[in-house]
């Protein structure tokens, strides 16, 4: 997080320094909006920062992402390293659109080379929010404290109608067994309703993932190729 936002969550402030950060925000979500705006539809990656090439997540990850932007979707992801930089290289290197959403941490995160187009966020819950706003699709892979929030955060929207019941694909069965788990311990007890496991797939099949998407976005939603709209350039809007 960056110094203002630490400072912010540190409780209340005085009302002039709390004006000035809610200004800071709007102008980072009017960045990120007018940015991302002629993207999509996109299909969102979440993973680990951590992961080097020739991991076994990094290169699924690489070939899922290509066989996705083969359907016509952009891959979007936070723009960094690792899962996030495995996932745009695929969508590039099978001629598909891959931008990203990047923000900077004092380790870690850096802008990976593989995007035709990202928007630097300074506030986490902004760059959370542009991600899932222009998504059609979400693909969990293997990763830490900040890949199960992203997770968790879009299966609430979809489990409270907030947006649209798109389809959520967790790869890795191995690695994400626990979460399943617990997701069955939930609904045993009454946390989560009965149907609420059925609102993502749980799958180590990149062909079963691809066509779990196709299904449910495509044809669900009747996609049609978006007509090219001329950007403005003094609205901050990128191609």
């Amino acid at each position: 997080m960056t110094k203002p936002e630490i400072k912010f969550l540190e409780g209340p402030q005085s009302r002039w320094k709390e004006f000035k950060f809610t200004v800071s925000v709007l102008f980072e979500f009017i960045k990120g909006l007018r940015a991302l705006h002629f993207v999509g539809p996109c299909v969102t990656v979440f993973g680990s920062a951590r992961f080097k090439e020739g991991h076994p997540d990094y290169e699924q990850a690489r070939e899922l992402s290509g066989k996705i932007a083969q359907l016509g979707f952009t891959i979007l992801t936070g723009g960094g390293p690792g899962i996030m930089e495995a996932a745009n290289r695929g969508a590039r290197e099978v001629g598909g659109r891959s931008v990203g959403c990047n923000i900077e941490l004092p380790h870690e995160q850096y802008a990976n080379p593989y995007m035709d187009k990202w928007v630097n966020i300074k506030y986490f819950f902004v760059r959370k929010t542009l991600l899932i706003k222009y998504s059609y699709a979400f693909v969990v892979m293997p990763g830490g404290f900040g890949t199960l929030d992203e997770y968790f955060e879009a299966i609430t929207l979809i489990q409270t109608k907030m947006i649209s019941g798109f389809p959520v694909v967790i790869m890795d069965k191995e690695f994400h067994k626990n979460i399943m788990a617990h997701n069955e311990v939930m609904k045993a007890n009454g946390t989560i309703s009965p149907g609420d496991t059925d609102l993502f797939l749980f799958t180590d099949d990149i062909e079963e993932a691809v066509a779990y998407i196709q299904n449910n976005t495509i044809k669900r939603y009747k996609l049609q190729p978006k007509k090219k709209v001329k950007p403005f350039a003094w609205l901050f809007e990128g191609k």
